[in-house]
């Protein structure tokens, strides 16, 4: 069975994080992904460890299910190669700053005029239009300047950084949104358009209840560990050899946690009657009490005693453990490719299960300019005298 996107060829000009991972999604959906690199070097990612007989799989995780071509676009012959692979793809995607592409010769005014069903997604951190639009950023920018970090951590500790890329990756999964709704309208009006992402907009986009309590109450969220601010209990607390996660998003669940915990008396008591009235009290009344009783006995102990009465709850896993979960190899969430240098590796597999078109992670990141001159045979029609002329043109040097 074809999968999704079977058919629709993406020009991927991205590098580092938040464009490979928008790319590589699409991939996983079937998108012919052919990776534009720059000759000697290629994606910056390239150079970050931890390395796997001398190739990054930093980058190989991100990476799969793509075509690696290198192109010189400071070079004329080099340009217009770009152009005419426009001309033959759907959509292109980019992460540079706002600007570097129409510096080049090669921005959406020109490619729309070459091919006006092209969708071009363009995403950076700030946008293209506003005051910071040249600014330079980085995840952990955006994950400051955007409010997250401000939420993140314990009242007693300064702000940190989520443990891992959500700028970026929340950036790359948006963009992935836009480009097939932009893809699918294009059914109807024959068009293709410009996408703008900016991973500060997608930053906001996620804080949830943070912007809905600021603006209502007009006090500014602050780190609350792992409590949430308005649903009570809902955090993790330690146990005697370790921590235990739960949540009572309702007066039923926590009518069941206080089962299990061997303490019905407290879904009686007046103070914690409504989930307002717990969020209200939970520091100086309900939270020494849980403390104490969860300090009693072990992690698994308490899992078994929630689990058992349907209480929402989990350990807190380090990543070995997550590895070797039954659930995620049920889920077929780890995968092994093939690298035709690094060998065999493990990357995360696709997290969404479809029943007729499922996506497939099935080839590994390619090598540096892997397929430069079978996309250009295959795509562009070039014969090995237009190859070789685009060499001597120093359009495939550094």
């Amino acid at each position: 069975m074809a999968e999704p996107l079977s058919g629709l060829r993406v020009l991927d000009l991205t590098r580092v994080l938040s464009g490979p991972y928008a790319t590589m999604v699409l991939g996983d959906l079937g998108a012919e992904i052919i990776k534009v690199e720059i000759p000697g070097k290629g994606d910056d990612s390239r150079d970050y460890g931890p390395f796997l007989a001398g190739e990054s799989a930093y980058f190989m995780s991100i990476n799969r299910n793509k075509k690696s071509i290198v192109l010189n676009l400071k070079t004329a012959g080099g340009r217009e190669i770009l152009l005419r692979l426009a001309e033959a793809s759907d959509v292109l995607v980019e992460n540079f700053r706002p600007g570097t592409m129409d510096k080049l010769g090669l921005g959406y005014g020109l490619l729309s005029e070459r091919n006006p069903r092209l969708v071009y997604a363009a995403c950076s951190g700030f946008g293209s239009t506003g005051p910071f639009a040249q600014k330079p950023a980085y995840d952990i920018i955006v994950q400051g300047m955007g409010g997250i970090m401000s939420v993140t951590g314990h009242p007693d500790g300064p702000p940190t950084r989520v443990g891992v890329s959500i700028g970026d990756i929340v950036a790359g999964l948006f963009t992935v949104i836009a480009i097939q709704a932009a893809v699918q309208e294009r059914e109807r009006s024959g068009l293709g358009q410009f996408i703008d992402v900016s991973m500060l907009d997608c930053q906001l986009a996620i804080l949830e209840n943070a912007i809905a309590r600021y603006t209502i109450t007009g006090e500014v969220p602050g780190r609350l560990g792992n409590r949430h601010p308005t649903i009570t209990p809902f955090t993790s607390l330690e146990t005697e050899d370790g921590a235990v996660i739960f949540g009572a998003g309702n007066n039923a669940l926590f009518r069941r946690l206080c089962d299990a915990i061997g303490r019905p008396d407290l879904a009686n008591d007046p103070r914690f009657e409504t989930n307002a009235s717990r969020t209200t009290v939970w520091e100086p009344a309900l939270k020494p009490v849980l403390e104490a009783i969860f300090r009693t006995r072990t992690t698994a102990h308490w899992l078994e005693k929630l689990e058992g009465l349907g209480s929402p709850c989990g350990p807190i896993n380090t990543i070995d453990k997550v590895l070797s979960n039954p659930q995620v190899a049920s889920r077929g969430m780890l995968v092994e490719l093939e690298h035709p240098v690094a060998g065999k590796h493990v990357v995360a597999g696709p997290p969404f299960k479809m029943s007729r078109t499922p996506p497939s992670a099935c080839t590994a990141a390619p090598v540096l300019g892997e397929h430069t001159e079978a996309v250009l045979r295959d795509v562009l029609k070039f014969d090995t005298s237009d190859i070789e002329r685009y060499k001597k043109e120093g359009c495939f040097e550094p």
